[in-house]
């Protein structure tokens, strides 16, 4: 697992005793060969509270900003998998983002679902040949056993190029009936 750190905030109680904050945890999805020098960084939520786990969310913010990272929200309810006109959408941001040599990260609560949904795609975007099992188990290898936490972001995955390729014929067939 290829895990950086990636300087933010950490719990309230460390900072008022004086130590140093803990660096936001962030998994480095190679993106080779399309962008060869280029990777996409997972994580969880900036501000995470959960568990054992209290990071401060301006603090992750402001380091987010220092760091010159811009932040594009997409809601997706947890568990689930955006519909494929967003996704399509999201995927467009994040290679807008990658082309233009922008630092890139993704996150989700956890880290671990609907952002490795959409790392999936991305690669499945990316090249023809990874099939959608070689996407899900890169992503497990970097970010654990959970990623990809659901049947439904599974078979979302699964059925990605299916389904973008029905999205992209509707779209070209409805600009077509309004250009004549």
């Amino acid at each position: 697992m290829h895990v950086a750190g990636f300087d933010s905030s950490d719990e309230e109680v460390a900072e008022e005793e004086g130590q140093e904050p803990a660096p936001l945890p962030l998994s480095w999805l190679p993106l080779s060969p399309v962008y060869s020098s280029t990777f996409l960084g997972l994580c969880s939520l900036p501000g995470c509270r959960f568990k054992d786990v209290r990071r401060n969310l301006q603090k992750d913010i402001d380091a987010y900003q220092e760091h010159g990272i811009c932040v594009h929200h997409y809601p997706v309810p947890d568990g689930d998998a955006p519909d494929i006109t967003t996704c399509c959408t999201i995927l467009e941001e994040l290679r807008n983002c990658l082309e233009s040599s922008r630092k890139t990260i993704i996150h989700c609560y956890g880290g671990l679902g609907r952002s490795c949904l959409i790392a999936a795609c991305l690669l499945l975007q990316l090249s023809d040949v990874v099939t959608p099992q070689q996407a899900i188990d890169s992503l497990r290898a970097l970010r654990g056993s959970r990623a990809i936490q659901t049947i439904k972001q599974y078979n979302f995955i699964h059925d990605f190029r299916e389904n973008v390729a029905a999205h992209l014929a509707a779209q070209d067939a409805a600009q077509r009936s309004v250009s004549r």
